[in-house]
């Protein structure tokens, strides 16, 4: 039973780790939709309109794109693929697959069918992608 006990334990760590990493990467999302400097405009100051501020900025649409693979081939062979046709991507069956916003990498997960609808695939983010904070 003890080792039932250790894997919850691990699990949990896990968990926990996770949770903060994506309080991370909210914080930075955070700091890359705030503007630099005074770029023209100035910001409110109270926080009634710094807190509507924030609400607009949240509301922002985003590209997010989870990326399964990819390969690189000649036109020719682009031009020959057909209905039907296979395309190999550099990635294993299991291999994590990157979670990507507005083109820039934020995260890595595994595929998962939805419990509340199994038609549909979703992503059970495993490693949220921390970059050096800039200077």
């Amino acid at each position: 039973m003890k080792q039932g006990n250790a894997q919850a334990d691990v699990a949990a760590g896990d968990e926990e780790e996770l949770d903060r990493a994506i309080d991370e990467l909210r914080g930075v999302l955070r700091e890359d939709a705030a503007p630099a400097g005074n770029a023209g405009f100035a910001m409110p100051e109270d926080d009634d309109a710094s807190g509507s501020a924030s609400a607009i900025i949240m509301n922002i649409p985003v590209d997010v794109q989870i990326v399964l693979g990819s390969t690189e081939m000649q036109v020719a062979d682009l031009m020959a693929l057909r209905k039907g046709a296979t395309v190999a991507l550099d990635r294993r069956i299991g291999e994590p697959v990157d979670v990507v916003v507005n083109g820039r990498r934020i995260a890595r997960g595994e595929i998962t069918v939805l419990e509340s609808d199994p038609s549909r695939f979703g992503i059970k983010l495993t490693e949220i992608i921390t970059s050096a904070k800039k200077s």
